[in-house]
């Protein structure tokens, strides 16, 4: 078990090793008034950095000097777009996304230039100080560990038991002492299912195996099943149920409202109006989403700012060509993206004139708007025009799209400096559209919440964006519940706490701190919590959570290390797929114990009730343990591989502390048993009145017996593997390796009975085929009385559902 579950982990840990993303290792630095490339692990506080898109920052830093200057933080706070960086103070008490004059280790630098100095590096930054976090937060055993462990001190204490009790049964009646003690402890030996700790390895190894090939990597043998218990999933908003791709969704221009299909930066997708008129000619209409942007789209994949990626994907899905733009109209000068101002400006030579483009806020690019595109061409911009743009503008922002105002101007080329002051050209624009961006839900991501809801799993959004923002998606999502922020959590006592993190839907605002919090406060609550990420501040919630789960692709070193499960598609979905197979796991499992100690219980029953009735035991010792590894073996092992019973993801979960051994499933158990012993003992009555005539009554009577009570668990793997409903189902051939072992036991049964050197080692003597068709019919009992009365509950059922309704 050991060195199977090392080498499932190894190979997980080595899939796992081909995912990591490292830091940059080098810095572009000045120091001593030099510019130097040093290694990232000898920057000190002090250090200036030197920073351009496209770097990823080795350390945090104060902001100097920035020039247009944008970084994404998505794996650090959550916020799916870039965050504009100038040197402005910073208040201390601000949320890491709010510190516009500070940039952080391991986020990455999409546009302009930054001077900065460095403030902290290691594990004094905050990525470090998240680090610190997670090797705080704590491990827990899993649900299944638990329920093993408990099993397994329960039915010691049963063997236990049931030595003193068949060996002072034997003393009271003077048998053989050694062979008392020989059953006690054959029996001992048989009461313990000492196959349950190598089915469940197998089990969950194979189910990890499975997972893999469906883009799921398990780095603990024992996560596979904790998901199968999972109540509820944490999951991050950015990357992993959005695409972290900022798409245009709608475009308001010409008086028109426009739906733009397609995710991401694809060039899928078309751009259609809501009325029933003819397209504009977006060439023109669009020529600012092209133009006016420092950055490309380069085989799907966006290189510079997602809200610029936006625009550029958005042009391409009208049919635009951007690059015979950028040849057609070359860029002669630019005032870059400032927070002060809030819109950039290109320009651009065309012919006699220059073409300058715009794109910007919207409240800044209608106060510097005097005109406006129209089906008729350019008309004054009025003050109805202009509320109607700002009602407009409002209807996009309450949807939590991030709206961007386009906006064009002609200068005519004798009137043009490129070296000249260029913000004085930025007034008397012609307001051209309007454009909703948003980072869109994955189109799977809804499906997937569905089934999970179905499967009573509740799903809550935890995010460091806004909360309209958060809400707005959650909404499309199909989350339903309330929406509050990380700090509404903080100050709260551990009920209340619980209380709020149950009834919340979504979490916006929320620091590595408060994710951590929300997970423990669910857990505290009796939940059995899936942490989802891809930002290093996911990591410490993770590794807290019972099962985290980190995205493969979009994910950072330090959560795929703080996970137990790495996606490597980082679909959402793939979940619902682990969380099947959890619950598929922890059934075989169920069913290889419920298998097991009725086989247990019948073989118990069978010796103490013989004295009863006058018949000394009906097996010996080493047929006990015959029994006990032939049943154990291929037939229990199979079980581990049974498909997923049909409706296991329309049943809500199993709560973390529920038993293995219900009332009720140990009163089937028991009712088994009673079959077993029942039948076994008339096997061995009737075998030794057959027997008298010729003197071999016992060894007749006993190798009977025993044949019956082996060809009882041929039967009764099949009630073990349908705890509901009849075994006769769809799925009553689906595993072969199950019927495989089950005719290989009946071989060796065989081999046991009519093999002389066997014989000499069982004691046991030839049975006629009378004889072996006795015991057959007595050992279906099981199944057949099983499934009388699996049919007696439904008519039941039935009869009571048509009693509760009304009659038309």
């Amino acid at each position: 078990n050991a060195t199977l579950g090392f080498f499932q982990e190894h190979r997980a840990e080595a899939a796992l090793a081909a995912l990591k993303n490292m830091l940059a290792p080098t810095a572009r630095v000045r120091r001593n008034g030099q510019t130097a490339l040093v290694p990232a692990v000898d920057l000190v506080p002090g250090d200036i950095l030197l920073l351009e898109a496209g770097d990823r920052i080795p350390a945090d830093a104060r902001v100097l000097d920035a020039h247009a200057a944008e970084v994404a933080e998505a794996a650090l706070t959550g916020e799916s777009h870039a965050v504009a960086k100038s040197p402005e103070a910073v208040r201390q008490e601000s949320a890491l996304a709010e510190r516009q004059g500070m940039v952080f280790m391991n986020t990455v630098v999409t546009r302009g230039r930054i001077e900065a100095l460095v403030t902290a590096t290691g594990m004094h930054s905050e990525m470090g100080r998240i680090a610190g976090l997670l090797a705080d937060a704590a491990e827990s055993a899993t649900p299944l560990q638990t329920q093993l462990d408990r099993l397994g001190k329960h039915l010691a204490v049963i063997a236990g038991f049931v030595v003193a009790l068949i060996f002072v049964v034997g003393v009271m009646r003077g048998d053989d002492l050694v062979k008392t003690a020989m059953t006690a402890i054959a029996l001992a030996v048989a009461a313990i299912p000492e196959g349950l700790p190598a089915v469940v390895t197998v089990t969950l190894a194979l189910g990890m195996h499975r997972m893999a090939r469906r883009n799921a990597i398990v780095k603990k043998l024992a996560a596979v099943e904790t998901l199968g218990c999972t109540s509820v999933i944490c999951s991050d908003k950015t990357g992993t149920l959005t695409l972290n791709q900022m798409t245009a969704r709608r475009v308001y221009c010409l008086g028109r409202h426009f739906i733009v299909s397609g995710e991401g930066y694809g060039g899928n997708g078309r751009i259609e109006p809501e009325d029933e008129q003819a397209p504009p000619d977006w060439s023109a209409l669009l020529a600012p989403a092209a133009l006016c942007s420092d950055s490309r789209l380069q085989d799907d994949e966006l290189i510079g700012d997602p809200t610029e990626g936006a625009l550029l994907a958005l042009a391409r899905k009208s049919g635009v060509d951007a690059q015979r733009l950028v040849a057609r109209y070359p860029r002669i000068a630019e005032v870059p993206f400032d927070s002060a101002h809030k819109f950039m400006a290109t320009f651009h030579r065309d012919g006699d004139i220059v073409r300058m483009w715009v794109k910007g806020a919207p409240d800044v690019l209608l106060a510097r708007a005097t005109r406006r595109l129209t089906p008729a061409g350019e008309q004054r911009l009025d003050d109805a025009a202009r509320s109607e743009y700002a009602a407009q503008n409002d209807a996009y922002a309450a949807t939590a799209m991030r709206v961007l105002a386009l906006a064009g101007r002609a200068i005519p080329v004798a009137e043009f400096d490129p070296a000249g002051d260029l913000m004085r050209w930025t007034d008397e624009l012609t307001l051209i559209a309007l454009v909703g961006i948003i980072d869109p839900p994955r189109p799977e991501a809804k499906e997937a919440i569905r089934v999970c809801q179905a499967a009573g799993i509740a799903v809550k959004m935890i995010t460091g964006d806004h909360r309209a923002t958060a809400s707005a998606i959650a909404l499309e999502l199909g989350l339903a519940g309330e929406a509050r922020e990380g700090c509404e959590i903080e100050g709260l006592d551990g009920t209340a706490a619980s209380a709020m993190a149950e009834r919340t839907a979504v979490f916006a605002r929320v620091s590595p701190e408060h994710k951590l919090r929300i997970v423990e406060a669910l857990q505290a609550g009796g939940h059995v919590v899936a942490m989802t990420g891809d930002g290093v501040n996911d990591a410490p919630a993770l590794k807290a959570a019972d099962i985290g789960v980190a995205m493969g692709i979009t994910g950072t070193a330090v959560t795929k290390e703080a996970a137990t499960l790495v996606l490597t598609d980082d679909n959402f979905a793939t979940i619902v797929r682990a969380v099947e197979e959890g619950r598929t796991i922890y059934d075989n499992i169920v069913k290889f114990v419920r298998f097991q100690l009725s086989t247990n219980i019948g073989a118990i029953i069978t010796v103490l009730a013989a004295p009863l009735f006058g018949m000394p035991t009906p097996f010996t010792a080493i047929q006990i343990l015959w029994v006990n590894i032939i049943m154990d073996g291929p037939p229990a092992m199979t079980l581990g591989v049974e498909p997923a019973r049909p409706g296991i993801m329309q049943a809500p979960p199993r709560a973390a502390d529920a038993h293995i051994l219900t009332g009720a499933r140990l009163w089937r158990l028991a009712l088994y048993g009673l079959t077993m012993a029942a039948g076994t003992l008339a096997a061995y009555a009737w075998g030794n009145h057959e027997g008298l005539g010729d003197g071999s009554g016992h060894a007749h009577a006993v190798t009977l017996a025993f044949t019956t009570f082996v060809l009882f668990q041929f039967f009764n793997i099949f009630n073990a593997r349908a705890e509901f409903g009849s075994a006769f189902n769809r799925q009553f051939f689906a595993n072969g390796k199950l019927w495989l072992a089950l005719v290989g036991v009946v071989g060796l049964q065989i081999v046991a009975v009519h093999w002389g050197p066997a014989q000499a080692v069982f004691d046991t003597v030839d049975l006629s085929l009378n004889d072996w068709l006795l015991a057959t019919a007595i050992a279906s009992s099981t199944l057949l009385l099983e499934e009388t009365r699996k049919l007696l509950m439904a008519i039941g059922r039935s009869a009571s559902a048509k009693l509760r309704t009304p009659s038309a």
